[in-house]
């Protein structure tokens, strides 16, 4: 699907730059030059994660309920399958970063440096429980990875459960889809507008079920009039609310929709460049932050205060990133390990993590 390619190479670089942006400390020093770039980097690149959230919806859909109806699946080997998948390169870069912070540590002060995790820590974080128990993250984005999982596991429940009565009621086939509308309606009207719920799946499944319901509404035979009716519901919570978040969230599901509808879903003409910068985006995503820090680190100590090359220090920073998710996508993420080998990533970067702890403590000593 190049369409879909174009919104994650898209995503996957405003992703790393508004790290970049945020947290400095080159985009403190070079924040003179480009004054307005930076501002709208921090501010407003941070919301590109809403086209993952709209794009995960949408191949949700297209994978196990393509027509509006579950496919036949027993939710926990799916939910240990999608588990594994996130987990296995997210456990690898979660050691990175804790090796990266430790290497920082020691030449600069800054707040994007993170203390040398506890294995309370370390373990909240490979079980996708670190928000929840409010453990400080080891790395920027990390929360998402946890989200992402959530909704996935909150998706499939709300398909599998239906399904079970469907075996005998037929006439019941309508709950799951109606089940999956009105959770993202009351995501939309509710837990969305409230920060209490924004570790949680509630928060987002607004924007992940749009990307659902954008699937579906393209199927039908007046794919214009679902889209155009889901388009006002989404409106009318911007009303009643107005987020720019769900307002990009519902630019990028009406352009999935138009975009299966009118058939340029499959054939709109994408570089194959961009086509690779998607493939690799979830490892770019998981990498970039620990890079990052380490190019902030040799910029900062050599030129503290030249903001021309601070300026090239993050465009240098952003190129490396790439480079790095492409190694890291093909000798990690997709390496065909064995799965007893993947189950021990979580467990290797538990015992890698604590004794870089105990290695930088020493040194700090």
């Amino acid at each position: 699907m190049p369409a879909v390619d174009a919104l994650k190479a898209f995503a996957c670089l405003a992703v790393v730059m508004h790290h970049l942006a945020f947290y400095g400390p080159m985009s403190d020093v070079a924040k003179p030059l480009m004054p307005t770039l930076v501002r709208w980097l921090d501010e407003y690149a941070r919301m590109a994660v809403q086209v993952f959230l709209v794009v995960s919806g949408f191949l949700f859909a297209a994978k196990f309920a393509p027509a509006g109806q579950p496919v036949k699946l027993s939710p926990l080997p799916v939910l240990l399958q999608r588990y594994i998948r996130l987990v296995v390169p997210y456990s690898a870069a979660l050691l990175l970063a804790v090796a990266c912070s430790a290497v920082a540590g020691v030449w600069m002060e800054h707040r994007s440096i993170s203390a040398a995790p506890d294995l309370g820590q370390l373990l909240s974080h490979v079980l996708l429980l670190h928000d929840l128990l409010d453990q400080e993250a080891l790395s920027a984005g990390v929360w998402y990875v946890a989200i992402d999982f959530q909704l996935f596991t909150v998706a499939v429940l709300l398909l599998w459960l239906p399904s079970r009565l469907t075996a005998r009621q037929p006439e019941l086939a309508i709950v799951a889809p109606l089940l999956i509308g009105l959770l993202t309606l009351a995501s939309l009207f509710g837990f969305n507008r409230d920060a209490f719920w924004d570790e949680t799946a509630l928060y987002f499944f607004g924007a992940f079920g749009l990307g659902i319901l954008a699937w579906w509404a393209s199927s039908q035979p007046r794919a214009g009039r679902w889209l155009a009716l889901l388009t006002a519901l989404a409106v009318a919570a911007l009303v009643v609310d107005f987020r720019a978040r769900i307002a990009l969230a519902t630019g990028v599901m009406l352009f999935l929709g138009l975009a299966r509808q009118h058939g340029f879903l499959h054939s709109l003409p994408v570089p194959a460049a961009v086509s690779h910068l998607s493939r690799i985006s979830y490892s770019v995503f998981l990498v970039h932050f620990p890079i990052c820090l380490l190019v902030n680190m040799l910029v900062s100590v050599s030129f503290p205060a030249n903001p021309v090359i601070n300026a090239m220090g993050m465009v240098l920073a952003v190129v490396v990133s790439v480079i790095g998710g492409h190694q890291f996508h093909y000798r990690v993420e997709s390496y065909p390990f064995r799965t007893r080998t993947r189950l021990l990533f979580p467990a290797g970067v538990v015992a890698g993590g604590w004794l870089t702890a105990l290695a930088a403590a020493s040194l700090a000593g």
